[in-house]
């Protein structure tokens, strides 16, 4: 629109070095993501690069946020039903799951770069797992909110966190081949019943 100034040039660059690194990830996993391959395919120079990532690791933390921005969006128009809370918590870990085993390459990888646990990695992380803490409260009110726009009560946001936090620890398992989508879906129900209550054993 006229008056509005354009996006600046490098973030515009730095969302098509994350998309670029989806799509090289998307093929052939973590290993498929070399910075330089990275830089060639969305046409930039390896110093434009640098300068916003630091790592393979670094591209795919932030491909990790961008993704999970895309699937907050599609939750705040589609939230997950259900009459009680829980009911509407474990629809959200399941709609999380499909979309994360749609692409197993890809999350495998964004999974592994996560857990690397270096520090300015971690700091980064917390954008994913805030975007996930703001879904998963909106699943329990049964309302969609926003991080940043919404007080969450301090027990709102241990339960978020702490079935997020189980919710991310059964999907490292399933990228090391310890869990399938099953598995995944079952522990799940299991963990929400046991933080949130299961309403058909309420006294």
């Amino acid at each position: 629109m006229a008056g509005e100034s354009p996006e600046p040039l490098l973030e515009v660059r730095a969302r098509r070095i994350i998309e670029t690194t989806i799509e090289l990830a998307e093929k052939g996993g973590f290993e498929a993501v070399r910075l330089r391959d990275v830089a060639d395919h969305a046409g930039v120079a390896m110093g434009t690069l640098y300068r916003r990532f630091r790592s393979k690791e670094d591209l795919l933390v932030a491909a990790l946020e961008l993704e999970t921005r895309a699937m907050a969006e599609r939750v705040e128009r589609r939230p997950p039903k259900g009459a009680t809370a829980s009911e509407r918590v474990v629809g959200f870990f399941a709609m999380a799951t499909r979309g994360m085993l749609r692409r197993p390459n890809l999350s495998r990888a964004m999974l592994r770069a996560s857990a690397v646990g270096e520090a300015v990695l971690v700091e980064k992380g917390e954008i994913f797992h805030d975007l996930m803490l703001g879904m998963v409260v909106g699943a329990i009110r049964g309302t969609p909110i926003r991080i940043g726009g919404d007080t969450l009560s301090e027990r709102e946001r241990l339960l978020g966190e702490v079935l997020n936090q189980i919710w991310f620890a059964v999907m490292v398992g399933w990228s090391s081949g310890l869990q399938t989508r099953a598995t995944i879906n079952k522990r799940m129900r299991a963990s929400v019943e046991l933080v949130l209550g299961d309403p058909k054993h309420a006294p």
